[in-house]
């Protein structure tokens, strides 16, 4: 009785091996037809590492464009501009006021009078806006201009 079972179970097992070399042989051609002829997993693990590529240049990307926003702040980014006849006596608009402000408001402003003997320009730092020395009307509208730069640079960047 021992061995009908050792032979039923025998067969059953030979039976089973010959269903899954089927079944694997199903499953090569399926996953070869689904890769347009080529074989299916290997084209996935191909994928997973380009996928691990791309992330690995997307950080890089991302750490070069922080580095690069951080350096930016502190260049020139909103300038104003005002142009003004500081002398009764002298004729036109010959003297200016300009503000030059980083992405922090901070920067200088310049302030050129014209006369009809001599020119002078003066220099007055800015910090957030504001500046340790006593600006004159045109210097403010300078700085004002500089600001509404920076809005329509923010506006018209997006």
């Amino acid at each position: 009785m021992n061995d009908i079972i050792l032979i039923v179970l025998l067969v059953a097992v030979i039976i089973e091996t010959i269903m899954v070399l089927v079944l694997h042989r199903r499953y090569v051609s399926f996953m070869k037809k689904l890769g347009n002829g080529n074989n299916l997993d290997e084209m996935l693990k191909a994928y997973v590492l380009e996928v691990e590529a791309i992330k690995k240049d997307n950080a890089e990307i991302k750490h070069y464009y922080t580095k690069l926003d951080q350096d930016l702040a502190s260049c020139v980014q909103k300038v104003g501009l005002v142009r003004y006849n500081a002398f009764e006596n002298v004729g036109s608009d010959l003297s200016f006021a300009v503000a030059l402000l980083d992405g922090n408001d901070n920067g200088v402003v310049l302030n050129g009078l014209y006369g009809s003997e001599s020119s002078n320009i003066y220099a007055k730092p800015i910090k957030n806006k504001k500046s340790s020395y006593q600006l004159s009307q045109e210097e403010e509208y300078a700085l004002e201009i500089a600001e509404q730069t920076k809005n329509f640079m923010a506006k018209n960047r997006k």
